[in-house]
């Protein structure tokens, strides 16, 4: 599937881009180019001493900005496979500008859009995050909106083959801006704050992230909402993890901030199958059979009413485990 085809990586210099850069180089080093698209010079300069040219000539770093759709129609001409994870995500800042947010991942995502139906895109999988379902925040709001343009793509797009999808999933270990490394960070300074003491998040690592976007790459028939079973922490666990010997006052809730993430409502139940490693969330009006999709994929309709959220959860991490994790996907040199 990958042999000799163009692979483009919006906001591919991030913590899920290098994720994705270096499973696919590794993994598919057949293909013939793989674009790095992203707006940070700095982050490219410090990637591309990662990837020097004589060793990956495959690999193109190329400067652009979501939100340039002159730009991102040129960077898309000849490309097969686009992952978008370009987006601005940090909560607060969204919340203090919101106009910025909306431009980036809803015009960003309307771009990816028409750029890949100008060219010869054959798929994209987008980004979507455990704040979009049930969103109390602008950044989740955003996402959402994202994830049903992405979703709608596939009944605006004629006769051209190409297929979007979407991925969605909890906090990635170790990404940046997680609370993981903030409180590794934090553990120097003997305080780690807790937001509250009953916040629970869903936890994916990089590679788990990676595995769900190449999956939906590769499998996606146009319009899925994929979401993976992972298993859940406590932010207590977490903090007693890192730092048992810290502060840990309580500081509260920031504001768009939910003490439990949702990734599928009851609402969603009615359009959710289970497909064993992950559950997918199919679009209401879609091109193809349910029949032959449920034998294909042997998906099985999950039960009327049925959620999943990180406070109902029948998977956790524990503080044992969350140390093991944490030496192996985010400091090799953590001690307790």
């Amino acid at each position: 599937m990958y042999k000799d085809k163009v692979i483009l990586i919006t906001g591919g210099t991030g913590s899920l881009g290098k994720a994705l850069t270096k499973h696919i180089l590794t993994s598919h080093s057949n293909v013939r180019k793989l674009i790095i698209y992203s707006r940070d010079e700095q982050k490219q300069f410090q990637m591309a001493q990662e990837y020097p040219h004589n060793q990956y000539p495959q690999v193109r770093f190329l400067i652009g900005d979501v939100r340039d759709r002159e730009r991102m129609v040129r960077a898309f001409k000849g490309v097969d496979y686009v992952i978008h994870a370009a987006a601005m995500k940090h909560v607060p800042i969204a919340e203090y500008n919101p106009d910025e947010c909306i431009k980036t991942n809803i015009g960003g995502a309307e771009n990816v859009i028409h750029a890949s139906l100008q060219t010869e895109v054959k798929r994209v999988v987008a980004l979507s995050t455990d704040k979009a379902c049930a969103p109390i925040n602008l950044y989740g709001a955003t996402k959402l909106t994202s994830d049903k343009l992405f979703i709608a793509a596939n009944n605006i797009k004629g006769d051209n083959p190409i297929r979007f999808s979407v991925v969605r999933y909890g906090n990635v270990m170790g990404s940046n801006g997680s609370v993981i490394p903030f409180f590794i960070e934090k553990k120097k300074e003997g305080v780690l704050p807790i937001t509250d003491v009953k916040m629970t998040r869903f936890n994916i690592s990089l590679q788990g992230g990676v595995d769900m976007v190449m999956h939906a790459l590769e499998s996606a028939w146009g319009g899925e909402l994929f979401v993976p079973k992972i298993p859940s922490y406590k932010i207590l666990d977490v903090a007693e993890a890192i730092g048992p010997e810290c502060d840990k006052p309580v500081v509260g809730i920031r504001p768009g901030e939910k003490v439990h993430e949702e990734m599928i409502t009851a609402s969603d139940s009615f359009y959710t199958y289970d497909l064993g490693k992950y559950y997918a969330i199919i679009p209401a009006t879609h091109k193809w059979s349910l029949d032959e999709f449920i034998r294909e994929f042997k998906a099985v309709k999950v039960p009327e009413g049925f959620q999943y959220n990180s406070g109902e959860n029948s998977e956790w991490e524990s503080v044992d485990s969350l140390r093991k994790l944490i030496k192996e996907h985010v400091d090799h040199n953590f001690e307790v």
